[in-house]
């Protein structure tokens, strides 16, 4: 039997083996399957999770993705939790670079906090201005969010050419966000891109590396929602 045939072969003996049945399910309500999954984090984490306002986006980073890597990659500045709090505090709004991301912020913790929400991914104008300067419309979104002139929090999970011209428009003085949330996800300008934000002035919550996504970065908007309203401790 050659070396693929017997691996496949273990494989399947091992699935076997590893058979489960009803009867290895917890039966659990929807919260304390939450609960219960913190339990787990917090057990297999051990000490490498901060005792202090990271914790709770640590946690529910891992929460939402499986993966404990991010317990070396999730970077904050000083400060950076006390900052995003305050903001929401004062009403800042949360401008996400996608409509996934968007759909994913908790919408009665973001009411209860009296603080708005929105994309502006599929808005025609930005379609159109993307298209006449031949760049992407993640891009010309930083521009439209930085002509609203309030308080904001950046979020981006998916686009690293939001978080170049964030840094751009950073140096320009024409953006100051209270928090820049970078999380893109992916292989091109993803790496260097959260770089570039990490070595301004503004408050950051960044995932160091390829990983994030638009699920990453609406549950730390999340967690920070739900830090102000005490509903998911």
């Amino acid at each position: 039997m050659d070396s693929e045939r017997m691996e496949g072969t273990l494989l399947a003996r091992d699935s076997r083996e590893k058979a489960v049945s009803l009867n290895d399910i917890e039966r659990l309500g929807p919260m304390e399957i939450e609960r219960r999954s913190f339990a787990i984090i917090s057990q297999e984490a051990g000490d490498r999770i901060p005792d202090d306002n990271r914790a709770m986006i640590i946690r529910r980073v891992i929460h939402t993705s499986a993966d404990f890597d991010y317990l070396d990659t999730l970077c904050f500045s000083d400060g950076a939790v006390d900052a995003a709090l305050e903001a929401l505090r004062k009403g800042a709004w949360i401008i996400t670079d996608t409509n996934m991301a968007l759909s994913g912020i908790n919408k009665p913790s973001l009411k209860k906090a009296g603080c708005e929400a929105c994309c502006f991914m599929a808005d025609e104008d930005v379609a159109q201005e993307a298209k006449r300067r031949g760049v992407t419309r993640a891009s010309v979104c930083v521009d439209k969010a930085a002509a609203l002139n309030r308080p904001l929090i950046y979020a981006v999970g998916n686009a690293p050419t939001a978080l170049i011209r964030l840094y751009e428009l950073i140096l320009d003085g024409k953006i100051r966000p209270e928090l820049i949330i970078g999380v893109p996800v992916g292989f091109v300008n993803v790496v260097q891109s959260k770089e570039l934000i990490m070595q301004t002035d503004i408050p950051y919550i960044v995932a160091r590396g390829r990983k994030g996504g638009s699920n990453v970065a609406a549950c730390i908007c999340n967690a920070l929602l739900y830090e102000l309203d005490g509903s998911r401790k």
